[in-house]
């Protein structure tokens, strides 16, 4: 057992250190990206399948509470809390246009949509993707293995280059706080 957490966490570690080395700049871009939509009265969407959806849950909550400073909330939706919205639709059309739907209802031109995939291939943030294209919201991955068919399809990707998803979803959900730490000292700074 010594062993197996030994390796984990080397694992953990060159996973984290390779990401960060290779993505300071576009997590930097991603948050000013972020910035930006929400001072022009913009909001976040962020969806993701499984963990990845408790990640979107988790970064929505951190911006529209607060993460670490006391502040006004910040317009951050995450796309998969709605049970009643997330089966009709998958009921009614098939679970690949559960984010599509909700982005065509409440994205406007001028919001960032960030999905959410360790694999870069779930066909439902695809499709979340496309509708926000064409309907001109910014988007953002935050993908996994190669980033799959989004990293090719989103306006900035961010791939943890690795093969294990639990490894990925560690590195996601410390992107997300650095990038909920730089969206608070982005627009509020030192003001409380």
């Amino acid at each position: 057992m010594e062993g197996m957490l030994r390796h984990c966490l080397r694992e953990h570690l060159e996973a984290t250190t390779g990401f960060f080395e290779e993505n300071a700049g576009e997590i930097i871009k991603a948050s000013q990206v972020i910035i930006h939509a929400l001072q022009r009265g913009g909001k976040l969407l962020v969806c993701g399948n499984g963990g990845s959806a408790a990640d979107a849950q988790h970064m929505a909550g951190e911006l529209v509470n607060r993460f670490l400073k006391e502040r006004r909330p910040l317009a951050a939706v995450a796309l998969s809390t709605d049970t009643s919205v997330i089966t009709s639709i998958g009921n009614d059309y098939g679970f690949e246009y559960i984010f599509e739907k909700q982005v065509r209802a409440i994205g406007r031109q001028g919001d960032v949509l960030m999905v959410i995939s360790t694999s870069g291939n779930s066909p439902n943030c695809v499709r979340a993707v496309e509708a926000s294209k064409e309907m001109g919201i910014s988007t953002i991955g935050l993908l996994g293995r190669d980033g799959g068919v989004l990293r090719k399809m989103v306006d900035l990707p961010l791939i943890v280059r690795v093969t294990s998803t639990p490894r990925a979803q560690e590195v996601h959900i410390l992107t997300i706080h650095v990038i909920c730490q730089l969206i608070e000292e982005g627009i509020f700074g030192e003001k409380n």
